[in-house]
């Protein structure tokens, strides 16, 4: 991932990181399809409702992440397109994956460090985050998916 001088070199860190365990958990996602991992039912969260409703929370979520940091930052918006329909996902993953990549890759480039950390804002299901610390979730959430999978598939 190509990504413009930032003024806080952490901030394209955790972007990038971003970027690398979003493409894992695709390319992941693709071996417990093929293997035809069957989520656990009844779980009351739609999005383990299908191995597609997964992939679309984990894209949606990206997507989320960084509309949230600019609005919070009274950025402009970053034009990042919804998710297709759940059948058409997979279809469309590597697409909105390089997509994503390119949303993500300016919007913060010229903010300067103390912003990350100088204050809190209540995220979308009302946890305090600092901006930082929600680039720091958007870089985990991925991750926490990918060991699931690795767990339902044995591994």
């Amino acid at each position: 991932m190509n990504l413009p001088q930032y003024q806080y070199r952490g901030a394209a860190a955790l972007i990038a990181l971003q970027d690398r365990f979003l493409r894992e958990f695709v390319a992941f996602w693709r071996q417990a399809k093929a293997a035809g991992l069957q989520l656990p039912q009844n779980t009351g969260d739609p999005s383990y409702d299908s191995l597609e409703a997964l992939l679309r929370h984990i894209l949606r979520a990206a997507r989320g992440y960084l509309t949230w940091i600019c609005e919070k930052l009274e950025l402009p918006d970053p034009q990042v397109i919804p998710t297709w329909e759940e059948y058409e996902i997979e279809k469309h993953a590597d697409e909105y994956l390089d997509h994503l990549a390119e949303r993500w890759a300016a919007p913060l480039k010229d903010i300067p460090e103390q912003r990350y950390f100088d204050q809190t804002y209540l995220s979308r299901w009302k946890a305090p985050y600092t901006i930082e610390e929600m680039l720091e979730h958007a870089v985990t959430h991925p991750l926490r998916h990918t060991y699931q999978l690795e767990r339902l598939m044995g591994r």
